[in-house]
């Protein structure tokens, strides 16, 4: 009994299949670090606002909301796909 002819897969879905392969979920990864650096930066962005209003905003929330830009602005950046060479 003969095999049915394997159909031969399309180059651009084999590169991206296996793009996944070596990244898992990376795709939805950086959505995560885009929408957590997105927060943190209007969190932050409020805090400011609210300090240039009068308000009296505590150090360690202005620290905590720095160090959570710092924090995910790193992991997006970490989390890139490598540049192929020439």
């Amino acid at each position: 009994m003969a095999s049915p002819p394997l159909h031969p897969v399309d180059p651009q879905l084999k590169a991206k299949l296996e793009q996944e392969l070596k990244t898992p979920w990376q795709s939805l990864r950086r959505g995560l670090w885009i929408a957590l650096e997105a927060s943190a930066a209007l969190g932050l962005m409020i805090m400011v606002l609210r300090f240039v209003g009068g308000e009296v905003v505590g150090l360690k929330d202005l620290l905590i909301q720095v160090g959570a830009v710092v924090l995910f602005a790193y992991l997006l950046w970490k989390d890139r796909s490598p540049q192929k060479g020439p």
